[in-house]
Protein backbone atom coordinates (compact mmCIF):
# COMPACT_ATOMS: atom_id res chain seq x y z
CA UNK A 1 0.00 0.00 0.00
CA UNK A 2 1.50 3.45 -0.91
CA UNK A 3 2.02 6.10 1.98
CA UNK A 4 0.52 8.73 2.16
CA UNK A 5 2.25 11.91 2.95
CA UNK A 6 0.89 15.06 4.84
CA UNK A 7 0.51 17.88 2.85
CA UNK A 8 1.73 21.00 4.91
CA UNK A 9 -0.27 24.07 4.20
CA UNK A 10 0.68 27.46 5.69
CA UNK A 11 -2.24 29.68 6.36
CA UNK A 12 -1.51 33.62 6.92
CA UNK A 13 -1.75 34.64 10.20
CA UNK A 14 -3.49 37.71 11.53
CA UNK A 15 -0.48 39.50 11.74
CA UNK A 16 0.40 38.89 8.00
CA UNK A 17 -3.26 39.66 6.90
CA UNK A 18 -2.79 43.16 8.78
CA UNK A 19 0.61 44.06 7.99
CA UNK A 20 -0.66 43.52 4.28
CA UNK A 21 -3.29 45.34 4.12
CA UNK A 22 -1.84 48.20 6.24
CA UNK A 23 0.66 48.26 3.05
CA UNK A 24 -2.42 48.23 0.94
CA UNK A 25 -3.51 51.75 2.49
CA UNK A 26 -0.29 53.39 3.28
CA UNK A 27 -0.04 57.15 3.40
CA UNK A 28 1.91 59.65 1.62
CA UNK A 29 3.60 60.36 4.65
CA UNK A 30 4.84 57.03 4.69
CA UNK A 31 6.97 57.08 1.60
CA UNK A 32 7.42 61.24 0.62
CA UNK A 33 11.17 62.33 1.20
CA UNK A 34 11.21 65.16 3.76
CA UNK A 35 14.19 66.68 2.78
CA UNK A 36 13.07 68.90 0.42
CA UNK A 37 15.67 71.36 -1.17
CA UNK A 38 14.53 74.88 -2.22
CA UNK A 39 15.67 77.35 -4.13
CA UNK A 40 14.69 81.19 -5.18
CA UNK A 41 13.59 82.54 -8.69
CA UNK A 42 16.19 84.65 -8.97
CA UNK A 43 18.61 81.54 -9.11
CA UNK A 44 20.43 81.03 -12.67
CA UNK A 45 19.65 77.46 -14.49
CA UNK A 46 22.90 76.82 -14.07
CA UNK A 47 23.27 76.70 -10.00
CA UNK A 48 19.79 74.88 -9.91
CA UNK A 49 21.28 72.34 -12.34
CA UNK A 50 24.04 71.99 -10.13
CA UNK A 51 22.55 71.87 -7.39
CA UNK A 52 20.24 68.91 -8.23
CA UNK A 53 23.18 66.97 -9.65
CA UNK A 54 24.91 67.18 -6.45
CA UNK A 55 22.05 66.21 -4.56
CA UNK A 56 21.14 63.65 -7.20
CA UNK A 57 17.02 64.63 -7.40
CA UNK A 58 15.52 65.79 -10.18
CA UNK A 59 13.84 69.14 -8.88
CA UNK A 60 13.68 72.03 -6.66
CA UNK A 61 10.99 73.90 -5.01
CA UNK A 62 11.01 77.49 -5.58
CA UNK A 63 10.20 80.05 -2.91
CA UNK A 64 9.09 83.40 -2.76
CA UNK A 65 9.55 86.11 0.45
CA UNK A 66 9.40 82.65 2.16
CA UNK A 67 6.22 81.12 0.43
CA UNK A 68 6.37 77.68 -2.04
CA UNK A 69 5.66 79.10 -5.06
CA UNK A 70 6.59 76.30 -7.71
CA UNK A 71 8.99 74.40 -8.78
CA UNK A 72 11.86 73.96 -11.31
CA UNK A 73 12.61 70.46 -12.65
CA UNK A 74 15.39 68.69 -14.95
CA UNK A 75 12.62 68.16 -17.77
CA UNK A 76 12.12 72.30 -17.29
CA UNK A 77 16.02 72.55 -18.19
CA UNK A 78 15.94 69.90 -21.14
CA UNK A 79 12.54 71.35 -22.88
CA UNK A 80 12.94 75.43 -22.10
CA UNK A 81 16.64 75.84 -21.83
CA UNK A 82 18.41 72.97 -24.06
CA UNK A 83 15.69 72.59 -26.79
CA UNK A 84 15.32 76.48 -27.37
CA UNK A 85 19.61 76.65 -27.68
CA UNK A 86 19.83 79.09 -24.83
CA UNK A 87 22.50 79.08 -22.14
CA UNK A 88 21.46 78.21 -18.48
CA UNK A 89 23.89 80.33 -16.98
CA UNK A 90 21.78 83.24 -18.43
CA UNK A 91 18.21 81.72 -17.64
CA UNK A 92 16.63 82.31 -14.45
CA UNK A 93 14.75 79.90 -12.08
CA UNK A 94 11.24 81.93 -13.18
CA UNK A 95 12.10 82.20 -16.26
CA UNK A 96 11.31 78.37 -16.47
CA UNK A 97 9.81 77.51 -13.55
CA UNK A 98 6.16 75.45 -13.39
CA UNK A 99 3.13 76.48 -11.20
CA UNK A 100 0.84 76.63 -9.31
CA UNK A 101 2.79 73.83 -6.85
CA UNK A 102 0.68 70.75 -6.99
CA UNK A 103 -0.39 69.82 -3.33
CA UNK A 104 -1.65 66.79 -1.84
CA UNK A 105 -2.03 66.46 1.83
CA UNK A 106 -0.09 63.55 3.23
CA UNK A 107 -2.40 61.49 5.03
CA UNK A 108 -3.90 61.12 1.77
CA UNK A 109 -3.40 56.73 0.41
CA UNK A 110 -0.82 56.10 -2.35
CA UNK A 111 -3.24 55.29 -4.69
CA UNK A 112 -5.10 58.60 -4.89
CA UNK A 113 -1.80 60.40 -4.78
CA UNK A 114 -0.59 58.41 -7.95
CA UNK A 115 -3.86 59.15 -9.77
CA UNK A 116 -3.08 63.12 -9.21
CA UNK A 117 0.16 62.51 -9.72
CA UNK A 118 -1.17 60.94 -13.88
CA UNK A 119 -3.71 64.13 -13.47
CA UNK A 120 -2.21 66.89 -13.07
CA UNK A 121 1.23 65.73 -14.64
CA UNK A 122 3.70 66.66 -12.26
CA UNK A 123 5.67 65.80 -9.00
CA UNK A 124 3.30 65.93 -6.10
CA UNK A 125 4.25 68.88 -2.91
CA UNK A 126 3.13 67.40 0.57
CA UNK A 127 1.57 70.21 2.99
CA UNK A 128 0.10 69.70 6.18
CA UNK A 129 -1.29 72.89 7.93
CA UNK A 130 -0.48 74.95 4.89
CA UNK A 131 3.53 74.34 6.14
CA UNK A 132 5.78 72.15 2.79
CA UNK A 133 7.12 68.79 4.97
CA UNK A 134 7.39 66.72 1.66
CA UNK A 135 7.91 65.69 -1.84
CA UNK A 136 6.83 62.79 -3.67
CA UNK A 137 7.88 62.18 -7.34
CA UNK A 138 7.21 58.77 -9.63
CA UNK A 139 10.25 56.46 -8.63
CA UNK A 140 8.64 57.33 -4.67
CA UNK A 141 5.82 55.84 -5.63
CA UNK A 142 6.78 52.15 -8.09
CA UNK A 143 8.80 51.63 -4.66
CA UNK A 144 5.50 50.59 -3.45
CA UNK A 145 4.06 48.64 -6.34
CA UNK A 146 5.76 45.53 -5.62
CA UNK A 147 3.74 45.00 -2.18
CA UNK A 148 0.16 46.23 -3.93
CA UNK A 149 -2.24 44.09 -5.19
CA UNK A 150 -1.12 41.92 -8.08
CA UNK A 151 -3.04 42.70 -11.19
CA UNK A 152 -2.74 40.73 -14.91
CA UNK A 153 -1.64 44.54 -16.59
CA UNK A 154 1.54 43.76 -18.38
CA UNK A 155 4.34 46.44 -19.33
CA UNK A 156 3.06 45.82 -23.46
CA UNK A 157 0.28 48.16 -22.13
CA UNK A 158 2.38 51.05 -20.93
CA UNK A 159 5.54 51.18 -22.59
CA UNK A 160 6.75 53.26 -24.84
CA UNK A 161 7.87 51.80 -28.50
CA UNK A 162 9.13 54.87 -29.83
CA UNK A 163 12.40 54.69 -27.94
CA UNK A 164 15.09 57.17 -29.58
CA UNK A 165 18.47 56.04 -30.17
CA UNK A 166 21.55 58.04 -30.83
CA UNK A 167 25.09 57.17 -31.95
CA UNK A 168 27.98 56.98 -29.04
CA UNK A 169 30.14 59.94 -30.95
CA UNK A 170 27.48 62.31 -31.10
CA UNK A 171 28.13 65.68 -28.69
CA UNK A 172 26.19 65.58 -24.87
CA UNK A 173 24.94 69.08 -26.26
CA UNK A 174 23.34 67.97 -29.21
CA UNK A 175 22.25 64.88 -27.56
CA UNK A 176 20.70 67.26 -24.69
CA UNK A 177 19.09 69.19 -27.31
CA UNK A 178 16.94 66.02 -29.02
CA UNK A 179 15.86 65.17 -25.41
CA UNK A 180 14.64 68.73 -24.80
CA UNK A 181 12.71 69.00 -28.06
CA UNK A 182 11.53 65.50 -28.14
CA UNK A 183 10.51 66.00 -24.62
CA UNK A 184 12.32 62.84 -22.98
CA UNK A 185 14.19 61.72 -20.61
CA UNK A 186 16.64 59.22 -22.10
CA UNK A 187 17.98 58.49 -24.68
CA UNK A 188 19.89 55.00 -25.82
CA UNK A 189 23.45 55.16 -26.96
CA UNK A 190 24.65 52.65 -29.77
CA UNK A 191 28.20 51.40 -31.23
CA UNK A 192 28.30 50.36 -34.24
CA UNK A 193 24.32 50.46 -34.78
CA UNK A 194 24.19 48.23 -31.42
CA UNK A 195 22.52 49.52 -28.11
CA UNK A 196 25.51 49.60 -26.10
CA UNK A 197 24.40 52.18 -23.05
CA UNK A 198 21.69 54.58 -21.95
CA UNK A 199 21.99 58.31 -21.25
CA UNK A 200 19.89 60.15 -19.16
CA UNK A 201 18.85 63.36 -17.66
CA UNK A 202 19.80 62.40 -14.70
CA UNK A 203 23.12 61.57 -15.91
CA UNK A 204 23.43 65.05 -17.63
CA UNK A 205 22.66 66.71 -14.05
CA UNK A 206 24.84 64.45 -11.96
CA UNK A 207 27.45 63.80 -14.34
CA UNK A 208 28.28 66.38 -16.06
CA UNK A 209 26.57 69.54 -14.53
CA UNK A 210 27.51 69.30 -10.81
CA UNK A 211 30.98 69.05 -11.80
CA UNK A 212 30.81 71.86 -13.93
CA UNK A 213 31.71 69.91 -16.94
CA UNK A 214 31.66 70.89 -20.38
CA UNK A 215 28.91 69.42 -22.81
CA UNK A 216 30.74 69.20 -26.36
CA UNK A 217 32.03 65.79 -25.67
CA UNK A 218 30.86 62.50 -27.08
CA UNK A 219 27.71 60.91 -25.68
CA UNK A 220 29.53 57.41 -25.17
CA UNK A 221 32.57 58.52 -22.85
CA UNK A 222 29.16 58.91 -20.13
CA UNK A 223 26.79 56.57 -21.43
CA UNK A 224 25.88 53.97 -18.55
CA UNK A 225 25.66 50.35 -19.06
CA UNK A 226 25.10 47.77 -19.09
CA UNK A 227 21.71 48.35 -20.43
CA UNK A 228 19.37 46.89 -18.02
CA UNK A 229 16.47 44.76 -19.06
CA UNK A 230 13.13 42.69 -19.12
CA UNK A 231 11.37 40.51 -21.56
CA UNK A 232 8.18 41.73 -23.16
CA UNK A 233 4.76 40.31 -21.19
CA UNK A 234 6.27 40.94 -17.87
CA UNK A 235 3.61 42.53 -14.73
CA UNK A 236 3.86 45.90 -14.37
CA UNK A 237 5.17 44.47 -10.28
CA UNK A 238 7.82 42.65 -11.41
CA UNK A 239 8.79 45.99 -13.63
CA UNK A 240 8.71 47.96 -10.37
CA UNK A 241 10.46 45.50 -7.94
CA UNK A 242 13.44 45.61 -10.94
CA UNK A 243 13.55 49.11 -11.26
CA UNK A 244 13.70 49.71 -7.72
CA UNK A 245 16.15 46.92 -6.71
CA UNK A 246 18.45 48.56 -9.77
CA UNK A 247 17.72 51.66 -8.68
CA UNK A 248 16.51 52.95 -11.93
CA UNK A 249 13.33 54.97 -13.45
CA UNK A 250 13.73 53.18 -16.90
CA UNK A 251 13.77 49.68 -18.18
CA UNK A 252 14.20 48.29 -21.62
CA UNK A 253 11.72 45.75 -22.93
CA UNK A 254 13.07 43.11 -25.08
CA UNK A 255 11.33 40.68 -27.31
CA UNK A 256 13.08 38.56 -30.10
CA UNK A 257 16.33 39.66 -28.65
CA UNK A 258 15.33 43.72 -29.70
CA UNK A 259 14.58 46.15 -27.80
CA UNK A 260 10.30 46.54 -28.46
CA UNK A 261 10.02 49.60 -26.05
CA UNK A 262 10.64 51.44 -22.81
CA UNK A 263 9.11 51.53 -20.23
CA UNK A 264 9.64 54.74 -17.25
CA UNK A 265 8.54 54.98 -13.18
CA UNK A 266 5.68 57.58 -14.78
CA UNK A 267 4.48 54.58 -17.21
CA UNK A 268 4.44 52.13 -13.65
CA UNK A 269 2.76 55.28 -11.80
CA UNK A 270 0.16 55.00 -14.82
CA UNK A 271 -0.62 51.23 -14.56
CA UNK A 272 -0.90 51.20 -10.76
CA UNK A 273 -3.08 54.91 -10.40
CA UNK A 274 -5.91 52.51 -12.30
Amino acid sequence: MASTGKINVTYPTVVDRAYQEYKRHRKVSDIMSSGVVITTPQTSMIEAARIMGERRIGSLVVVRYGTPVAIVTERDLLSKVFAADLDPADVSVEDVMSFPLIRVCPDIEIREAARTMIRKKGRLTVFACGELCGIITASDLIREMPDARETSMTVNDFMTKDVVYVGEDEKISDVVRIMGTERIGSVIVTTGGNPSGIFTERDLLSTLMARGAALDVPVGEVARSPLISAPAGISIHKAARIMAENHIRRLLIIKRKRIAGIITARDLVEAYAL
